[in-house]
């Protein structure tokens, strides 16, 4: 998935407006503009390529969905990866949205996924270790696919 996919899946999950996002921004020190945002979240195409989110971008944007919802660890800025993969993206939206391995596996459940708490706890690991795992693509949307439709059901009540 492209760091712009994922954004995007982030934005209606959570039903954030360009003025949220920017904020989100704001809280790691970086600058954006409305139109910035309404790059990001346009539909990607060939011609669009250079407008897609860097990976120094979106970690700035998890972090500041981490400052958000946990506030500033130590009063520090956590520093945005220059390269980030799912595993890196995964990790970051399990810290904002404070989840436990149970609450992963439900919404990965809810989404139709069915996965085994040992199989998660591998993405988790350092790339190092022995069971370390890749997180697949299919595994990211599934789990975005599932916090999408838990946050539908709780705006509904």
């Amino acid at each position: 998935m492209t760091n712009n996919d994922v954004f995007r899946r982030l934005k209606y999950a959570f039903n954030y407006n360009p003025e949220k996002i920017i904020l989100l921004f704001n809280h790691v020190g970086v600058k954006v503009e409305r139109e910035d945002v309404s790059t990001w979240l346009e539909k990607d195409t060939e011609e669009k390529e250079n407008l897609s989110l860097s990976d120094e971008q979106f970690a700035s944007f998890l972090n500041g969905m981490i400052i958000e919802n946990r506030g500033k660890k130590d009063g520090q800025i956590p520093v945005a990866e220059k390269e980030l993969d799912n595993n890196i993206v995964f990790r970051k939206l399990r810290i904002a949205l404070n989840l436990k391995d149970t609450d992963i596996l439900d919404l990965l459940k809810l989404a139709g996924f069915n996965f085994g708490k040992s199989e998660l706890s591998a993405f988790f690991r350092k790339p190092g270790h022995q069971h370390y795992k890749k997180c697949q693509d299919q595994v990211l949307r599934n789990f975005l696919n599932g916090l999408f439709l838990k946050h539908q059901e709780n705006q509904k009540k």
